[in-house]
């Protein structure tokens, strides 16, 4: 159904109240946007709180990130770059939402990827979550940093900076985003209680098939969560990590090379991989070391 300017402007202002309201941001933090037409976009103005938004506030905005319109003293997000990346990249979406909600924000701080497969309907209806690298707010490096992810992801986590969600309508992109904190909220528990229990590959691709028969719009990274299922194994009974080892290849975040501080492979020496003499000249340092520390 076509909505008129004003329909859409409201509509942006009720969904900033409900991302002010439940926590997502703070301040004057958050940025979201719908796209009219390949070069009109209304986007939501920096400086604002987006829970005190009102209509004649929100910018429109062509698809180099300018104006179309004065709009008195309210201008476009500096970070609608970012938007302008997913738009581009994705012809299916028209809404692209951005916040900070504090469990998601903490996985992302933390360089974890939401990519354990944990409940029936995150897997039918968001996917996975990986993290992308860091950027520096307001410039190309986080839209650059997106792209590895957006063919195949519907939300992001932003290394040390929130998350961003998108979908074919306004109120897709935020419910994107409810449930990326929603499953973030579940994983954190479910660790505070000794881990997660994720659902066996052989039942994801059951979900799979459902979330085709809803018609579920977006993208799912399935096929690379469970090479297993999608290599003809219908009786997989491995979990999407256990998969993942058995056919040498990495989940999700790390799937487009990413790796967070936590995850760096270790660069020690290990013994296994020492020569003879390698570990004579240790061995003798070390005796020499504590032979020191007995003469004291």
């Amino acid at each position: 159904m076509y909505k008129s300017d004003y329909e859409i402007k409201e509509e942006m202002c009720e969904i900033g109240k409900r991302i002010y309201n439940d926590g997502f941001v703070a301040a004057n933090d958050g940025n979201f946007s719908v796209k009219v037409d390949d070069n009109t976009f209304y986007v939501t103005p920096t400086g604002v709180s987006k829970g005190f938004m009102t209509p004649e506030m929100i910018c429109k905005a062509d698809g180099e990130g300018n104006l179309k319109e004065e709009n008195g003293p309210w201008r476009p997000s500096s970070e609608f770059k970012m938007h302008l990346k997913v738009y581009q990249q994705r012809p299916d979406v028209n809404a692209v939402v951005h916040a900070h909600p504090p469990i998601a924000t903490s996985f992302s701080i933390a360089g974890i990827a939401l990519d354990k497969l944990i409940m029936p309907e995150a897997v039918i209806f968001l996917g996975g979550v990986p993290t992308a690298k860091y950027g520096t707010p307001s410039t190309m490096e986080i839209p650059d940093s997106l792209e590895p992810y957006l063919q195949d992801y519907d939300s992001i986590l932003l290394a040390n900076h929130g998350a961003i969600s998108f979908g074919c309508d306004l109120n897709t992109a935020f419910f994107r985003m409810e449930s990326t904190e929603f499953y973030a909220k579940l994983l954190f528990y479910a660790r505070m209680l000794g881990g997660e229990n994720e659902i066996p590959c052989g039942e994801v691709k059951k979900l799979i098939e459902l979330r085709k028969q809803f018609g579920v719009t977006g993208r799912h990274p399935m096929e690379k969560l469970c090479p297993g299922c999608f290599m003809g194994d219908d009786t997989c009974y491995l979990s999407p990590t256990e998969a993942n080892e058995k056919y040498g290849v990495e989940s999700s975040a790390a799937y487009h090379g990413f790796q967070s501080g936590s995850s760096k492979q270790d660069k020690t020496p290990k013994l296994k991989d020492l020569s003879e003499q390698d570990i004579e000249r240790i061995v003798a340092k070390v005796t020499r070391q504590v032979l020191e520390q007995c003469g004291k």
